[in-house]
């Protein structure tokens, strides 16, 4: 075989992107066997948690809450997708899907008639919450069910449309998974009604169950929404993956082409790019359109490295860099000049020669916009991996 071929960028198998699936799906295998016992135990009427992943940008927890639905649909269950935007309130963005997923399923004459129900349910619960959220524009062309979903208050009618989807799930003999993508941007109060409906969706045994995705701050979010979150969900921290995950994300794809890594090289690779998944598809995509032949040598995995970096500085790191206000790039560049991991809030303070005070408004922005999460009380880290490299590369440091 010719191996100037292989390397055709036709066939290259490496996809890097928000959210695109991985040639090889590596390293998170028990997670999705747990996530397809906790659907089938719960449609089994057996008690199951919902799980939460939390864990900073390009580590595949997108990817991975896709793939746990398309399990779910596959095996036959009601599946509700969902991605929750920045400035958007929980019902603004449950609604459409909610009503999508009704309509979806509601096949058969038996079950048209039960889903019929539910929809005036939810034109209940629609009508309800569009006096207190003015985002909300979901049409609905059902008679709204009276008395059930529309007292105005969210957490009660968000319980009550819960039951009702439960109860028809569970005489469909079937159950019904929500997938949230960024739930850290839904707010305290409505992550409180959230949890509520689910908790006592849990303490009736009816069919319905969650999956969530978000920044690291999500799972303090969700503690101090409701206490008892920690008991209603199984919590599962996403990072990088260990080495041999990694390498087999590389070399599966690749050998499934013919082509190899040599050792060198692989090292190489998994040593730049931290093992982070995003990474490993951009360092896997710029090997294969470098190397001119097979295997791919350390040489071409050093001219990778650099070829990578230029494209994640004019794009990935780009877009959010150009996000911030400039006060809020000297606070993440002073970050950048404390190294990679978390830092004290005081010691970013110092190196812009700033009282903590003064910077907290600065902070609590970059919090809020997911640029940068507190592991702990007082500390502050990027959510995005390599960002202080980024930082160091693209400003000077800039002391008022």
């Amino acid at each position: 075989m010719d191996t100037l071929l292989v390397m055709d960028p036709r066939t290259n198998p490496f996809a890097p992107g928000a959210g695109t699936p991985p040639p090889e799906l590596a390293g998170r295998e028990h997670l999705l066997e747990a996530a397809s016992i906790a659907v089938d135990r719960l449609a089994g009427q057996l008690n199951s948690r919902g799980m939460v992943f939390y864990g900073l940008r390009g580590v595949g927890k997108t990817v991975l809450l896709q793939q746990m639905r398309l399990n779910a649909s596959a095996a036959g269950y009601v599946t509700v997708p969902i991605e929750a935007p920045e400035n958007r309130s929980l019902p603004s963005i449950l609604l459409p899907a909610l009503r999508a997923t009704i309509i979806k399923n509601s096949t058969g004459a038996a079950a048209k008639a039960k889903f019929r129900d539910l929809l005036g349910v939810l034109a209940s619960f629609a009508k309800a919450v569009k006096v207190k959220y003015d985002d909300v524009e979901v049409v609905l062309d059902v008679a709204p069910t009276l008395g059930i979903a529309d007292s105005g208050d969210l957490e009660s009618d968000l319980c009550s449309l819960f039951l009702e989807l439960g109860k028809v799930a569970a005489d469909q003999s079937t159950m019904v998974a929500i997938y949230i993508d960024e739930l850290q941007f839904v707010s305290e109060l409505e992550l409180a009604a959230l949890i509520s409906a689910l908790h006592q969706i849990s303490q009736q045994r009816l069919p319905v169950t969650l999956f969530a995705a978000g920044l690291p701050q999500l799972l303090g979010q969700l503690g101090k929404a409701k206490s008892y979150a920690e008991r209603l969900f199984d919590f599962q921290e996403i990072g990088s993956l260990d080495r041999p995950a990694a390498a087999n994300a590389l070399t599966i794809p690749a050998g499934q082409q013919a082509v190899e890594f040599d050792a060198p090289a692989l090292e190489h690779i998994l040593d730049e790019t931290k093992c982070y998944p995003y990474f490993i598809q951009e360092w896997g995509q710029h090997a294969w359109q470098i190397a001119p032949t097979s295997p791919i040598t350390l040489s071409d995995a050093k001219a990778t490295t650099e070829s990578a970096i230029a494209h994640l500085d004019s794009s990935f790191f780009r877009v959010r860099f150009d996000r911030l206000t400039p006060q809020e790039k000297r606070y993440m560049r002073a970050m950048a000049e404390l190294g990679p991991g978390a830092h004290r809030s005081g010691d970013v303070a110092e190196v812009l020669s700033r009282s903590v005070q003064s910077l907290g408004p600065c902070r609590s922005s970059l919090i809020k916009k997911g640029m940068a999460y507190s592991a702990s009380h007082g500390d502050i880290a990027f959510t995005v991996p390599l960002f202080e490299g980024f930082m160091k590369r693209t400003m000077d440091l800039v002391i008022d």
